[in-house]
């Protein structure tokens, strides 16, 4: 069993297959885990495709399966695994990040109130609203 974490959330992908700096998974379990899909024009997010440069397909797809962390790093995003390969981060690109900070708007996310009561940022788009955080460190 490896887990995931992407910007999609958590997964647990129990089919993975580990080898040093490669994680290869079925084509369902990349598309579970990333949203990415194979197609014959290559690797492809909504209306995004990312073409398999030639003479390197061994390392993108082997027996069926897909190099989730060679796709990454083909995108220009950081990959991280554990040390004994059982947890790996797919996170943004630097792109990405900086396309955020400078649109100034912050990610969504749902917190429960002192009621226990949930409340989405996305439910207050378009109104001002304080954002106060605290934390014990």
């Amino acid at each position: 069993m490896v887990t995931m974490l992407t910007d999609s959330g958590e997964i647990g992908v129990a089919g993975a297959r580990r080898e040093r700096d490669r994680l290869w998974l079925t084509e369902a379990e990349l598309e579970a885990a990333t949203g990415w899909v194979l197609r014959p024009e290559g690797l492809c997010r909504g209306h995004v495709c990312v073409p398999i440069p030639p003479g390197r397909t061994g390392e993108f797809r082997r027996e069926g399966l897909v190099d989730a962390g060679a796709l990454w790093q083909h995108l220009g995003k950081p990959v991280l695994h554990s040390e004994d390969g059982s947890v790996w981060a797919l996170g943004e690109g630097a792109r990405e990040r900086a396309d955020a900070l400078l649109s100034l708007s912050a990610p969504d996310f749902t917190l429960p109130d002192p009621a226990g009561r949930m409340h989405s940022l996305s439910e207050h788009r378009g109104k001002k609203i304080l954002l106060v955080s605290w934390a014990s460190w």
